[in-house]
């Protein structure tokens, strides 16, 4: 078995938050696209790459554009890498990026069905608040 090429496990991390952030099951989108829910697990990982038909369709089943599953890559591309299109992602900047942790994900989904923007906005300050004190 061969590695998986960093697009595909920076695409697969994509899929995977947005579809953790919207709270559907690996499931849910297969059934919208037509495959099981193993497959998608293949692709968040990286183990399967998505041919550009199948990328549409992720971003149609999850209301996207194509390119937000590109988003970021480029900030994980080591500065010093020999040749276009040959660099490698910074294994480490991956490990630190806090944005495709479970809890994470809660949160968010949690704090953007507040409706009162006023009440967001105290959330926030609590958060704020907190995080300092564990200083």
């Amino acid at each position: 078995m061969s590695t998986p090429h960093p697009v595909d496990i920076h695409v697969g991390r994509r899929l995977r938050l947005k579809r953790t952030f919207l709270g559907l099951s690996q499931d849910t989108v297969g059934k919208k696209i037509g495959v099981t829910f193993q497959q998608i697990q293949k692709y968040e990982r990286g183990i399967n790459r998505m041919g550009a038909s199948r990328l549409y369709d992720f971003a149609k089943a999850m209301g996207v554009q194509v390119s937000y599953f590109f988003e970021g890559f480029g900030d994980y591309v080591n500065e010093d890498a020999d040749g276009i299109g040959m660099a490698e992602p910074n294994a480490q900047a991956f490990e630190n990026d806090n944005m495709n942790n479970r809890e994470t994900l809660e949160v968010m989904r949690a704090y953007y069905k507040i409706k009162n923007p006023a009440l967001r906005k105290r959330v926030v300050e609590l958060i704020k608040a907190m995080s300092a004190e564990d200083k």
